[in-house]
């Protein structure tokens, strides 16, 4: 079975999410762009989800989680909480 493991970010805004995602892309470092923005509890560990299988996160995450290339930040993906930025930062298929 497929497993991944990954980071996210959670704000409330697209506009936000946006932000944040230039700010990574212009030498940010992920984890502590987390740690200051990050709505998620996750945000205290750098926005890390840990380890998990197809069907254990909401489909919009899924979707991007087992199709994304690893350790490229894909985003403004929304769900029912908001908005993320998610790094897949391993992957098994």
């Amino acid at each position: 079975m497929a497993q991944a493991t990954a980071r996210h970010i959670l704000v409330s805004t697209e506009a936000k999410c946006n932000e944040l995602k230039t700010a990574i892309e212009g030498g940010a470092d992920f984890a502590q762009v987390a740690k200051d923005n990050s709505s998620c509890p996750s945000s205290r560990d750098g926005g890390n989800l840990g380890s998990f299988g197809p069907g254990q996160m909401v489909k919009e995450f899924d979707a991007v989680v087992f199709s994304a290339p690893i350790n490229v930040v894909q985003g403004p993906v929304k769900t029912q909480f908001g908005y993320h930025l998610l790094e897949v930062t391993s992957r098994q298929d």
